[in-house]
């Protein structure tokens, strides 16, 4: 990650971001629990259902499983569009290529043409063919404003975001409570499997506030049981 800051991918800011996930990475158990599952295998039905799909990237997620996300967009039939809150045009420009280089074809985001309303920041900034007109949004590593500003939006929007308290996951249709370099080969894999059989069924019946619950019982069932052995 710091190499990514000094080619200009992740902003500096982002390392702070990156390390508070780790935080709650580490109260989780650093593994994908059901529960995270179920959110991945719901993201994944409603990726393959949608019209019209987008994966949003910023810095850390290019950074961090940039082929990943490539490959899910190209599973699911979805556009790759960068979308950046610390925005200048090189970076933006970076970000993309890097995408690019990671094997993503015709890559949005270069030049927005639309404004997604209810955001302040640089972030409203998006495309047409992307962002702007999706019915389904994934956006994996998020801030709360934007991801509320798409619900409102009428979109489905799926997080990915180790903090089950944080404004994304509660605004989200769907919050993915595990790490992104897990969710995304795990959700590569649930795609292939989905177009195989033939099923892309489960997200009508998932339920994020429950699933965020779950979440948070995990992590003090696991501090509970951590605290206990530690008397031991």
């Amino acid at each position: 990650m710091s190499e990514m800051v000094r080619e200009g991918i992740v902003a500096p800011t982002g390392l702070i971001a990156h390390g508070r996930g780790e935080a709650f990475d580490y109260l989780i158990g650093e593994e994908t629990t059901e529960n995270a599952r179920r959110a991945e295998r719901a993201a994944v039905a409603l990726l393959l259902t949608a019209s019209h799909p987008v994966v949003s990237v910023n810095g850390n997620a290019a950074a961090l499983c940039a082929e990943d996300l490539v490959r899910l967009a190209g599973q699911v039939g979805a556009r790759i569009e960068v979308n950046l809150f610390h925005r200048s045009d090189e970076r933006v420009d970076k970000v993309a290529a890097f995408m690019e280089r990671s094997g993503g074809k015709d890559i949005l985001g270069r030049k927005p043409d639309a404004v997604l309303p209810g955001i302040a920041s640089d972030r409203a900034k998006c495309s047409k063919q992307g962002i702007f007109s999706a019915d389904v949004v994934l956006v994996p590593l998020e801030d709360g404003d934007r991801a509320e500003a798409l619900v409102k939006a009428g979109k489905k929007v799926i997080v990915v975001d180790l903090n089950p308290l944080s404004r994304s996951a509660k605004a989200a249709t769907v919050a993915i409570v595990d790490e992104v370099t897990r969710a995304i080969p795990n959700m590569v894999e649930m795609a292939q499997s989905s177009k195989a059989d033939g099923s892309a069924g489960g997200a009508s019946e998932f339920d994020n506030r429950a699933n965020l619950a779950e979440a948070l019982e995990h992590i003090c069932a696991r501090l509970k049981k951590l605290a206990s052995e530690g008397k031991a």
